[in-house]
C-alpha cells in the first residue's frame, strides 16, 4: 500500500520506554504520536465506569455494546473519552492491569484494531504498542522492537508510579510487570513478539535520547536529509 507518509511502528513490553521514545521521535519527525496502550487503558476506564467486571461471564457481550458506541480519541497526550479528558486516570496500576486483561479479549482487540488502523491510515504517525508491527500495521515502513532487562523496566515503572503518588513497593512492581509480560507474550490473540523485520533495540543501558537518535537515523537513512521520508 502506498502512503503519502510512512508509518513508524514501535512494539515492546511494559517499562521499555516506548511511550517516551515514541513521543519524542514523533516530535522530531513532525509526525503524530499514537499510544495504543492509552487506548486500551481508556477502554478499561470505560468498562470500570460501566460496572463491567473483566471476569464476568457476560463480559464480552457487554463490552461489545460498550465498544460499538465508544467515543474515544487522542488529542496529543490527552485521552478524551465521551468528551471527558481522562488522561490523569489511565495510568494507575489498577487500570493498567485491567487493560492488560481486557486486551486479551477478541471483541476488544477487534474494535481497537479498527480504531488504530483508521488513525494511521494516511501515515505520518509513530504508533506504539505490543502488536503494531505484527498485526495492526504489518506493512509499516519502519518497525522497531524496544526491550530492556525486567529489573530495569521495573525500576523505571516504580519511579514513574512514585511520581504519580503510587504506593506499590519495587518488589510488587516487578512482580506485576513479570505477570503482565507473561500475559502479553502468551495470549492467543496478537501476542507480544518481535516482527521478523523489526529492528531490535535493547534500552537497558541507553537513555531516551540515544534510543530516539538510533530510530531517527534508521528512518532518515531511507532518504537522507528529507523531511517527508521515502516509504519503502
Amino acid at each position: 500500500m502506498k502512503r503519502r507518509r510512512p508509518i513508524v511502528a514501535i512494539d515492546g513490553p511494559v517499562g521499555s520506554g516506548k511511550s517516551t521514545v515514541a513521543r519524542e521521535l514523533a516530535r522530531e519527525l513532525e509526525f503524530t504520536h499514537i499510544s495504543t496502550g492509552a487506548m486500551y487503558r481508556a477502554v478499561a476506564v470505560a468498562a470500570r465506569d460501566a460496572g463491567i467486571s473483566d471476569d464476568a461471564p457476560d463480559v464480552e457481550a457487554r463490552l461489545s455494546s460498550l465498544l460499538a458506541a465508544i467515543d474515544l480519541r487522542l488529542d496529543g497526550d490527552r485521552v478524551i473519552l465521551g468528551g471527558r479528558d481522562i488522561s490523569g486516570k489511565i495510568s494507575t496500576p489498577e487500570i493498567s492491569d485491567r487493560a492488560s486483561k481486557l486486551s486479551a479479549l477478541a471483541v476488544v482487540r477487534a474494535r481497537m484494531r479498527e480504531l488504530q488502523r483508521a488513525a494511521g491510515r494516511d501515515g505520518g504517525i509513530v504508533m506504539e504498542g505490543r502488536d503494531i508491527g505484527t498485526v495492526i500495521f504489518p506493512d509499516a515502513e519502519f518497525k522497531f522492537f524496544l526491550d530492556a532487562d525486567a529489573a530495569v523496566r521495573a525500576q523505571r515503572r516504580f519511579a514513574q508510579l512514585g511520581v504519580r503518588g503510587g504506593t506499590d513497593t519495587r518488589e510488587q512492581v516487578l512482580a506485576d510487570l513479570q505477570a503482565r509480560d507473561r500475559r502479553d507474550r502468551q495470549r492467543q490473540l496478537a501476542p507480544l513478539k518481535r516482527a521478523d523485520d523489526a529492528i531490535a533495540i535493547d534500552s537497558t543501558h541507553l537513555g531516551v535520547a540515544q534510543v530516539v537518535t538510533r530510530m531517527r537515523e534508521c528512518v532518515e537513512r531511507a532518504r537522507p536529509g528529507a523531511k517527508g521520508l521515502k516509504p519503502k
